[in-house]
């Protein structure tokens, strides 16, 4: 079933099917209606709340009801890098990607009902202020704040500009760096003056138009193909019709149909699956400063709960949305998205390492009517949007009172708004600067990309926050010195991963066992029990933290109503009232 886009013209001089303009008048009105519907509610945010301190623009005064949580929990996660990467990923190996997505259904409950009670007994803005309190001086304070700022850079920023992009690129025939450029732009403008308050109301707007986009063409994808039965059957016979001689390449996999795969040859093996992705997902979810600044901005922990049940919920749907129509779009377009042979797929996305990821953009260019079209490219404008904008606060937030308050003990509440928002500026530079290592890494398929940076970055972080949590005896030097040596362990791993590269289909296999026998999911397992086991050594051979500093910073004692003894500077510190924020 393999067709050529009708979108595509073939160009002689670069040898290349390179994307023409696609859009109608009526698709252009729709995208103009929807930044004029955006832009309405940004303004109305920005005028409903007092931007003028560190609480009104970092956490939008603490007045979010639940339903506006959960809605920004759910757009802030689903960026275009998920439209475009879950639906690659889906198109090259089937339905396993889509554990991801339910997975986080299981860490949000977590969040709610486990970290979130502690963080805001704490009276904290951002994850690595609780661990200043949890543990005492600054140097883990400083050092997870730049990782978490290089992670939003190398995960979320640059990933989601490259899709957003792809998707414009197919769409409109731009360069992709031009497009990457006007998306900023546009992002920026009210991240920029709108703080937090902004940025949570515009994702529930968006919230609502990406799944009714989405699920759209959900509707009209499954007609095409003719139901989840044809897709069955058709999926199978996908096969490119230029393939590398004698190799499997190009041929789906047997268990494309199944989430649980096998534990030594599966692309996602199930042990993995469960639990290294658990470890994954409870760093993101659960301490990551993008996601648990919307629960901290809620007006009580019930609404903070009950935003993490909606946002669960609506996890549910990524997997039919997203994933299986990119398994549509490789049966309609066979020979441009499953691709294996470097030339065709230089002809067809400019990149020889594969073209899953043009396959939900292709997808809506070919099924979608006219208008229906703007609409979708405005729904991954909405998730490109929703995603950054989220980041860009977050980060600005982490920057400005966790590093820049380190450096100017006596700054004004107006040199932190200018600072944030300039860093913000700075993190978009490098952002753009970092776009090609994304689109040459992972063969092709931008989820996998983000999903082993994290494997390799991530598991320390999660380990050190539940057992700060759970284990009153983990002291700082236990803390910081396994953070050191899973850093150490995950970065060796990511610079062999970058140095050695991965070799295209039908080539032989050069890298050391260590990266292609190893499982990203398994090693994620492997830095979990290295940094636990680091922890636990070296917190019980130094001295202990007495029970009087980390009142309302444990499980055991969230509810304490006692006078905590700061770790610093040794003076009583009362549990705050839910309307003040101080960043230390």
């Amino acid at each position: 079933m393999a067709t050529t886009a009708a979108t595509e013209s073939w160009t002689a001089t670069t040898g290349s099917f390179l994307p023409t303009p696609n859009l109608e008048a009526a698709d252009i009105a729709v995208i103009a209606v929807y930044f004029a519907f955006i832009l309405a509610v940004g303004i109305w945010a920005m005028c409903r709340t007092d931007r003028s301190n560190v609480n009104g623009f970092f956490l939008a005064g603490r007045s979010i009801t639940w339903f506006p949580v959960g809605a920004s929990l759910f757009s802030s996660n689903i960026g275009s890098g998920h439209f475009v990467g879950l639906a690659g990923t889906g198109a090259a190996a089937g339905i396993a990607v889509g554990a991801f997505e339910w997975n986080a259904m299981l860490t949000l409950y977590f969040l709610g009902w486990i970290f979130a009670p502690i963080y805001i007994a704490a009276g904290v803005v951002t994850m690595p202020e609780y661990l200043k309190k949890r543990f005492g001086g600054q140097r883990i304070q400083v050092y997870l704040s730049v990782l978490s700022l290089l992670l939003y850079i190398f995960t979320k920023v640059s990933a989601d500009l490259f899709a957003g992009a792809i998707f414009i690129q197919e769409a409109l025939g731009w360069n992709l760096y031009v497009a990457m450029i006007i998306l900023l732009a546009i992002t920026a403008l009210y991240t920029v003056t709108g703080g937090l308050a902004a940025v949570i109301y515009t994702d529930t707007a968006q919230t609502f138009i990406m799944i009714a986009g989405a699920f759209v063409m959900m509707i009209l994808s499954f007609e095409r193909i003719g139901g989840y039965d044809a897709l069955e059957v058709e999926y199978m016979k996908a096969v490119p019709s230029i393939r590398p001689n004698n190799t499997g390449c190009g041929i789906p996999r047997q268990d494309s149909f199944n989430v649980l795969r096998d534990p030594v040859t599966g692309d996602l093996p199930w042990p993995g699956l469960t639990f290294g992705l658990t470890i994954l997902a409870t760093w993101y979810w659960c301490t990551d400063q993008v996601i648990v600044q919307r629960t901290l901005a809620a007006k009580t922990l019930s609404h903070a709960k009950g935003g993490c049940v909606a946002a669960g919920l609506l996890k549910i749907m990524p997997m039919y949305m997203m994933v299986m129509v990119g398994m549509i779009s490789r049966v309609i377009f066979t020979d441009a998205v499953a691709c294996t042979d470097p030339a065709e797929c230089m002809k067809y996305c400019n990149t020889p390492v594969g073209c899953s990821n043009v396959a939900y953009p292709k997808l809506v260019l070919e099924i979608m009517p006219t208008g229906l079209r703007g609409l979708l490219l405005a729904v991954m404008m909405a998730a490109l949007m929703s995603s950054l904008t989220s980041v860009f606060n977050s980060a600005s937030t982490l920057f400005t009172c966790d590093l820049w308050k380190k450096i100017r003990k006596n700054a004004t509440e107006w040199e932190l708004m200018i600072v944030g928002r300039l860093f913000i500026l700075f993190m978009v530079a490098v952002s753009i600067a970092w776009v090609p290592i994304v689109q040459a890494s992972a063969n092709g398929q931008l989820f996998d990309y983000i999903q082993a940076i994290t494997s390799y970055l991530g598991p320390p972080i999660a380990v050190i926050f539940v057992m700060a949590v759970f284990w009153p005896r983990l002291n700082e030097p236990g803390a910081f010195w396994s953070l050191m040596c899973g850093l150490a362990v995950g970065l060796t791993r990511m610079i062999m991963d970058f140095a050695y590269g991965a070799p295209l289909c039908g080539e032989d296999e050069y890298r050391p066992e260590i990266l292609y026998k190893v499982h990203y999911l398994y090693f994620a397992m492997i830095l979990a029990a290295i940094t636990a086991l680091v922890a636990v050594v070296v917190s019980l051979v130094t001295p202990r933290i007495e029970p009087e500093h980390l009142l309302r910073l444990t499980w055991y004692s969230r509810y304490s109503k006692e006078p905590r003894l700061d770790l610093d500077t040794l003076t009583p510190d009362v549990q705050k009232k839910d309307d003040e924020v101080v960043c230390i």
